[in-house]
């Protein structure tokens, strides 16, 4: 097709064509189809990292599991569609769909409403992670999944980038792994030649040392932000993408006293500190993230593990009964924000002004006779708090850069 001028497809403004599609006998008209198509350039590069329509940006992500919550994992449209709009106005521009293929209706939210999409499909290739996972069809089935996901999918614009696995256990091998990662890349290549192609990498200096990482065209490490140095360094390709970053734990409208910054904060309750200071042992605060996002020019993004709590995986109560579901969430379950929407929001989104309080003030009985934390976020570079009129001080952020950001401490 030639198109001339066309109006060019992003998340600020998602702007579709239809192609209508016939097919013909006799001078007449057997079949029709209506398809959406969106005009836009995608490239990734030493120079100028993540481009979109010809342009550097920072993809501001966020990870979303396949269910829909409390609606499981029946396709909703109306709730794809709450979603969307649910992180667009938090300021995110790309959701990662970890680790499932997605369905023609939420790419068809995501073209419309402007996301960008990383399609992800598998979450272990040969060597098992369970005993009935994928590894049991994948050389049979890796080829033909990869297949119909691009052919599916190759269309929408909103995607932007494929993933052909998530902390894959083939990283360390030199061989097999290896050979894997450029035969499933190399299809994807050869279906859509107009797309980079990632995974997220867990194991850093396995994939480093096999030559795993250097075989793609996007180095993507999920968490590991002290190696990112080390990860830039070591390949070709001069941009690191934070494939899977944060793994901030926390529950909605529940403050721990005392205040604790904590990797290992667990409690007779079964909930989390929604202050925002709890983390797990392999990852981190989000402050680490945006601080490699600002200093370093050479990362290219992030995908927020995760922008939605979702069911199972509900670490640190793993043998915690009735803990079903995650705590990563930026929102809970539900959809509804945690504290931590307004801190992501503070940062990523550029139209709109946050100002945050937390904690909320219907807490409740225990925080009569105590010091309570307050957090707030903001955009602004200074507020003052306020309680029953009276100036609580003011505070003001400090924006200079960390010259040890993304390296071994």
């Amino acid at each position: 097709l030639t198109m001339s001028k066309p109006l060019l497809w992003s998340p600020e403004s998602p702007t579709l064509y239809k192609v209508r599609s016939r097919l013909m006998k006799n001078n007449k008209v057997v079949d029709e189809t209506i398809t959406n198509l969106g005009v836009r350039t995608v490239s990734v590069s030493r120079e100028g990292g993540f481009m979109l329509n010809g342009v550097s940006r920072k993809i501001q992500g966020v990870c979303l599991h396949h269910d829909l919550g409390p609606l499981g994992a029946a396709i909703n449209k109306a709730a794809l569609i709450r979603q969307v709009k649910l992180m667009k106005e938090m300021g995110c521009d790309a959701i990662r769909t970890s680790h499932n293929m997605p369905s023609t209706m939420q790419m068809d939210v995501c073209d419309s409403l402007g996301m960008m999409v990383m399609a992800e499909s598998f979450d272990m290739w040969i060597y098992p992670k369970c005993k009935n996972g994928y590894a049991r069809f994948f050389k049979e089935w890796a080829e033909k999944d990869i297949t119909n996901l691009v052919l599916n999918h190759r269309n929408h614009p909103s995607i932007v980038m494929w993933s052909i696995g998530n902390e894959i256990p083939e990283q360390w091998d030199k061989n097999a792994g290896v050979e894997w990662a450029k035969r499933l890349q190399d299809l994807c290549h050869k279906l859509d030649p107009t797309r980079p192609v990632t995974q997220g990498m867990d194991r850093v200096d396995n994939a480093l040392n096999s030559g795993f990482a250097e075989v793609m065209d996007v180095v993507g490490l999920n968490y590991r932000t002290h190696k990112y140095d080390a990860a830039y360094k070591k390949t070709s390709k001069g941009f690191i993408l934070g494939s899977e970053t944060a793994s901030t734990v926390s529950s909605r409208g529940v403050y721990k006293l005392p205040y604790k910054t904590t990797n290992h904060g667990v409690y007779g309750d079964g909930q989390c500190s929604s202050y925002d200071n709890e983390w797990c042992s392999w990852s981190n605060l989000p402050d680490v993230d945006f601080e490699n996002m600002d200093d370093l020019s050479w990362t290219i993004g992030q995908f927020v593990w995760t922008g939605i709590d979702y069911l199972g995986e509900p670490t640190p109560y793993d043998l915690y009964w009735p803990s079903r579901s995650s705590y990563f969430g930026i929102c809970d379950l539900a959809g509804l924000p945690k504290d931590r929407y307004y801190l992501y929001r503070s940062v990523w989104n550029k139209d709109s002004h946050t100002l945050h309080i937390a904690p909320h003030w219907s807490w409740g009985k225990e925080m009569v006779g105590k010091t309570v934390p307050v957090q707030v976020y903001t955009d602004f570079d200074e507020a003052e708090l306020f309680i029953n009129g009276k100036s609580q001080g003011k505070r003001k952020k400090d924006n200079t850069p960390n010259p040890n950001a993304g390296q071994d401490s």
